[in-house]
């Protein structure tokens, strides 16, 4: 899942992405407010998080602007200490929920995920191909009934695939949709983590299901 950022806090920035993207979320980040809601406008999110102070436009602001747009993805906003007024406007602005400054990594990710199950009612409780079951919210995967263990990132792999199963994906829209659109590492990391997949939900009960399209990319299929 996609995680918009924004906040004009270096540090608190890069924190919470970097603990984002070891639970499996593929997160993007902005420091000021104009660029936080071109962001916003122009890709879809599974949940944003946005703080109030910030510069060039508010959080309050863009959480406005997206709401009277027609956009209704989840928004956590950033608060101060004992910030009564500020979370009372967050409210009355659109924001689906508020934290206070400073704050725990883990309530924020425990937040995110209540306002993403709540936001995802048009996402399906089972991911289905063949005999290959994903369960994004319990985040568990089961072939022909027996349990399979994958990491964060594989699990994020696979539910990408899967949820666009008997599409064509090429190895850019995997780093766009599990890593993130700024990736600048070595994109044959896709491939790395397809083998691992292969080897964990494929090999071992004789299927195929996971394919490799020539200069296309990946597509995953219900009788491989």
């Amino acid at each position: 899942m996609r995680v918009l950022v924004v906040d004009d806090e270096i540090n608190l920035l890069n924190a919470v992405e970097t603990g984002l993207e070891a639970e499996g979320f593929a997160v993007d980040t902005a420091t000021n407010g104009t660029d936080g809601l071109w962001l916003a406008q122009e890709n879809d999110y599974a949940v944003i998080v946005l703080d109030i102070m910030l510069p060039g436009m508010s959080g309050f602001r863009i959480c406005e602007e997206l709401r009277r747009s027609g956009n209704l993805t989840p928004v956590i906003m950033l608060t101060a200490k004992d910030g009564d007024l500020d979370q009372v406007e967050a409210l009355d602005t659109g924001a689906d929920d508020y934290l206070t400054k400073p704050f725990s990594f883990q309530v924020l990710l425990a937040r995110l995920r209540a306002l993403i199950r709540r936001g995802g009612a048009e996402r399906p409780p089972l991911l289905t191909v063949g005999d290959l079951e994903l369960d994004p919210a319990a985040r568990r995967v089961r072939r022909a009934g027996q349990p399979i263990e994958l990491t964060t990132r594989e699990f994020s792999v696979l539910e990408f695939l899967v949820s666009r199963a008997g599409q064509v994906v090429s190895k850019r829209d995997v780093l766009g949709g599990v890593w993130d659109f700024d990736f600048e590492g070595d994109p044959n990391i896709v491939e790395v983590y397809i083998r691992h997949l292969r080897n964990k939900v494929d090999r071992p009960f004789a299927r195929a299901s996971i394919e490799t399209v020539r200069g296309a990319g990946y597509r995953v299929v219900a009788d491989g």
